[in-house]
């Protein structure tokens, strides 16, 4: 495990701020410590400073995972999120949108969003801009993690409850043009989804 060289904390860094933009500081400088980014084999992790000391005394080849998994570098060096980074993607996030009931097996399949299964859009969201993804099931599935550095809740009118992200992905056609495209058109692409955590339990970390 070693710190991130310049390289791959910009490589990180850009594409968080895809998701949630300057919000990046409040998952490094947050109330309750100090966090950082950790190289593993090829994996992102982010921990405490508490965290990392107690992992220092831990044998390489016997440490799996050291903290929260954000994602990982190809070998190609390209940097791909992975699914365990959405509870901190989530809160911060500038852009979102949510699907209908009927869609959302869809997505949690690996498949992309179309117009026909999406529900809203967070206005003003521009092309291949980043975006979380939510549920509108009219029984909410909800959780109760406020992290640190935020002010409140989503979804003002159930304010002691928070809807459960589905995953994320890539805007495929910005808020207006979701207004006037065909039913089957892709207006998200699909990055990740929380059923990987079922399909993929072997490779996740």
């Amino acid at each position: 495990m070693r710190p991130l060289t310049e390289a791959e904390t910009r490589a990180v860094f850009e594409k968080l701020a895809k998701y949630i933009g300057e919000n990046i500081q409040l998952l490094v400088d947050r109330p309750d410590g100090t966090y950082c980014f950790r190289l593993h084999r090829d994996r992102v992790y982010y921990l405490s400073e508490k965290l990392l000391k107690l992992a220092a005394s831990v044998p390489r080849e016997s440490l799996v995972a050291p903290g929260t998994c954000f994602g990982k570098f190809t070998k190609s060096q390209k940097f791909r999120l992975s699914v365990t980074a959405l509870d901190f993607l989530a809160p911060y996030a500038k852009y979102k949108v949510w699907v209908k009931p009927g869609s959302e097996q869809s997505f949690l399949y690996g498949n992309h969003v179309l117009k026909s299964g999406l529900g809203r859009i967070t206005e003003n969201t521009a092309q291949y801009q980043g975006v979380v993804v939510y549920s509108m099931a009219d029984v909410p599935l909800v959780s109760a993690w406020p992290l640190p550095g935020l002010g409140g809740y989503e979804m003002g009118h159930l304010p002691h409850l928070l809807f459960i992200p589905q995953g994320f992905g890539v805007a495929a056609k910005s808020t207006q043009e979701c207004r006037k495209v065909d039913p089957l058109a892709i207006v998200v692409f699909h990055q990740a989804d929380v059923g990987e955590y079922v399909r993929n339990e072997d490779t996740l970390t």
